[in-house]
C-alpha cells in the first residue's frame, strides 16, 4: 500500500511542474511589412506565474496547491479556499480507509484461523470459528484478501482525485467566465492577393469574450 502511494504521489507532483517555456519575442513577415509579435511574460495569466513562495522556492499556485494536497489532505482545498469541499474529502478518505480496515482485520482473522486449525488448536476468531470447514476458512481469506486489494486501490484513488482536485481547481481560480459577450460587425480592406491586385472591400466579425 505504501509503494502504491508513494507512487501517485510522484506522480501527481511532476504532473504539476510547469511545461510552458519561458517566453521570447517572434518576428513574423508577411510581404513588404514585418511586425514585431511580442509575447510579454506579463501577458500570461497570474495561474502559469511562480507567484506563490513554499519552504523557500517560488512556484505557481497549482503547484503549492498540489504540494499542500499531497502532503496534507485537504490543505490545498483550504488554500484555495474551497472549504465546502473538504467534508468531501475526508469522506471519501475516510469512507475509503474504513474499508481498508475494515476488510484486512478480518483476512487477519481468517489467516489465524487457519493456522489454529491446522496445529489443531481451536479457532479463536470470532466469525472464522463459525465455519464448519478449513475450505471455508481458506474461502474467506481469499474473500477479504480481495477486497482488501480492492480498497488499497480505492484509497490510492482518492488521494490522488483530491490532489487533482486542489491542482486543478488552482488552475481555473482565475478563469474568466463572465458572461460579457459582444459581437462586432465593422467593415474592413481585405489584404491583396498580389502586389499587383487592390484591396478588396470586406466585412470583418469580432467575438468579444470579456
Amino acid at each position: 500500500m505504501s509503494r502504491l502511494l508513494c507512487a501517485t504521489f510522484f506522480s501527481v507532483l511532476l504532473a504539476a511542474l510547469p511545461l510552458a517555456r519561458p517566453a521570447q519575442a517572434q518576428v513574423v513577415t508577411a510581404g513588404p511589412d514585418s511586425v514585431r509579435v511580442a509575447r510579454a511574460s506579463d501577458a500570461r495569466t497570474d495561474s502559469l506565474r511562480r507567484t506563490e513562495r513554499l519552504l523557500g522556492f517560488r512556484v505557481t499556485r497549482p503547484q503549492k496547491a498540489a504540494i499542500l494536497a499531497a502532503v496534507l489532505p485537504g490543505a490545498g482545498q483550504l488554500y484555495n479556499r474551497r472549504y465546502w469541499k473538504l467534508p468531501l474529502v475526508y469522506g471519501a478518505l475516510g469512507g475509503t480507509g474504513y474499508g481498508l480496515y475494515y476488510h484486512q482485520i478480518r483476512y487477519k482473522e481468517y489467516v489465524r484461523g487457519k493456522e489454529a486449525r491446522i496445529a489443531g488448536r481451536p479457532d479463536p476468531g470470532p466469525r472464522s470459528s463459525l465455519e464448519t470447514s478449513l475450505q471455508g476458512v481458506e474461502t474467506g481469506i481469499v474473500f477479504y484478501r480481495r477486497w482488501r486489494d480492492s480498497f488499497i486501490a480505492y484509497s490510492a484513488l482518492a488521494y490522488t482525485l483530491t490532489i487533482l482536485d486542489a491542482l486543478v481547481d488552482a488552475h481555473l481560480r482565475d478563469f474568466d467566465i463572465s458572461e460579457d459577450l459582444s459581437l462586432r460587425v465593422e467593415p474592413a480592406l481585405l489584404p491583396p492577393a498580389s502586389f499587383a491586385a487592390r484591396p478588396q472591400a470586406g466585412v470583418a466579425l469580432t467575438l468579444q469574450l470579456k
